[in-house]
């Protein structure tokens, strides 16, 4: 993503007039990753005038800039995280857009106006949608579709996403709009973009996106895909059976076998490996120093370390000896929240951006599918202890159920990698722990009751029992904040 500004006035004086509006507003979104840290200063990447930012009405101005923050650089030059920011622009905000207020500039092009949120005022929201409507460049942006959008469409936002900000069309249409951008193509726009040229129903094919600049330095902006209106995601209906009393094996069953399907479809459009020596060495390597960390941050992981670990040297002797396993691309952050089932009965995987916190290139890396089974099995475990009493049989009964649906979908049962997908599950856990200690001390219970099953192991001794305080019966998460 190359450093260029253009298509706005004066964009040199520009970002100086809004620094520090943005040095106010920019660390309380949700979406802001650099929180905990003080933003010392801005730069400028684009400014393009979506909408002109004339006295009569509201203009849109596009930004993607460039936050310096203390330890932010990761990388050469240049340093600091990137977003992707949409300002409307005005005299005098309407009151009903109160609550999207960024603040009145005082000095430099804008000096005298009103700057808001441009996603939460409808008319710039579907302005937004017109663009896609009309392929073609902006500036550094351009825009592009494979079918036609009808227009009209009325938008909303949806407030149940962290990491990025969507807009739903008309219960027809959701746009994700990327915020932390990373160069490169985002697996959320090419993974279901091959799955729909292979023909596989389970994702929703996407209809239109924008980007910034083109090649590898480009970078994905945003991707529009059909809304599945009147589904449900499959975490809050497993929480809706627990509650009921009711069995989940089914649903569970057919979830596996919707995600061999993807995994099947991504296999035959894109190109697999095979992990041997080497690679499986690395990646048991790196296992092992996520837990180092992780025990760092909570000592109530150390009398489990040498279970955990085995888990992770298991994998690198099975290497040594021979074995290999087969890697493609895979979702990479897969969880039931990421799992719509349609009213009949039909489930749908969305969101394949992966963990947001990695850097583009390892969540593009291919991968074992055991890794995407892992995660469903971590979800159904999180599902089941948040009712009391606690259902571990339930979690187990959905789990072999997923594993059954898996197998019969793609003739390979994920149980007969018991090394890998344990190692897998064993990473999980050890991120969740870190992650409930620091943000839901409620919670820790649930990863160290994982932590204690996946570090026993044939001939082990006792292990500590799991402390920490109990959940209340009342306790329910919803998707969005599943670790």
């Amino acid at each position: 993503m190359s450093e260029t500004a253009s298509t706005a006035r004066a964009p040199v004086a520009l970002l100086p007039s809004l620094a520090p509006l943005l040095h106010e507003w920019l660390p309380r979104r949700r979406w802001f990753a650099g929180k905990g840290k003080p933003v010392t200063g801005f730069s400028l990447v684009s400014a393009t005038e979506l909408l002109p930012l004339g006295a009569a009405g509201p203009g849109l101005l596009h930004l993607l800039v460039r936050v310096q923050q203390p330890g932010a650089a990761t990388t050469p030059a240049p340093p600091g995280d990137c977003y992707q920011l949409l300002l409307g622009v005005c005299d005098t905000l309407p009151p009903l857009l109160a609550p999207a207020l960024i603040g009145r500039v005082t000095q430099g092009p804008l000096a005298g106006r009103t700057v808001y949120e441009a996603l939460q005022d409808p008319r710039l929201a579907a302005l937004l949608l017109e663009r896609l409507r009309a392929p073609g460049t902006i500036g550094p942006l351009s825009f592009h579709r494979t079918v036609a959008i009808p227009d009209g469409l009325p938008p909303r936002v949806l407030d149940a996403e962290q990491s990025n900000t969507s807009l739903v069309y008309g219960d027809a249409y959701i746009l994700k709009i990327f915020r932390r951008i990373h160069p490169g193509a985002n697996p959320d726009l090419e993974l279901p973009l091959a799955l729909s040229r292979a023909g596989c129903a389970r994702v929703p094919a996407p209809v239109a996106w924008y980007e910034a600049g083109s090649g590898p330095d480009g970078a994905t902006l945003g991707v529009l895909q059909p809304f599945l209106r009147g589904s449900q995601d499959g975490w809050q209906l497993a929480l809706d059976a627990l509650a009921a009393g009711r069995d989940f094996v089914p649903e569970a069953h057919a979830l596996g076998r919707a995600t061999a399907e993807v995994h099947t479809a991504l296999a035959e459009a894109l190109p697999t490996v095979r992990l041997a020596r080497r690679q499986a060495r690395e990646l048991a390597v790196a296992m092992s120093r996520r837990l180092d960390a992780a025990t760092q941050a909570v000592p109530a992981l150390m009398p489990y370390v040498p279970g955990l670990r085995a888990a992770f040297e298991t994998v690198a002797a099975l290497a040594e000896s021979g074995s290999t396993w087969r890697a493609q691309r895979v979702h990479g952050d897969l969880h039931l929240g990421q799992a719509l089932r349609s009213a009949d009965g039909e489930w749908s995987v969305i969101d394949f951006e992966g963990e947001p916190t990695k850097p583009l290139a390892e969540r593009r890396r291919p991968q074992p599918p055991v890794r995407d089974v892992a995660g469903i099995l971590r979800s159904f475990d999180y599902a089941a202890h948040s009712h009391r009493p606690w259902h571990p049989d339930w979690a187990e009964r959905c789990r072999d159920a997923y594993c059954s649906g898996y197998a019969e979908a793609s003739g390979r049962d994920p149980r007969a990698e018991a090394a890998l997908l344990r190692a897998y599950e064993t990473d999980k856990a050890v991120y969740e722990v870190v992650y409930e200690a620091r943000h839901r001390p409620d919670w820790l219970p649930v990863p160290m009751a994982a932590i204690q099953r996946l570090a026993s192991t044939p001939g082990a001794g006792p292990l500590p029992p799991v402390a920490g305080r109990a959940l209340t019966g009342r306790t329910r998460l919803s998707s969005d904040r599943l670790p």
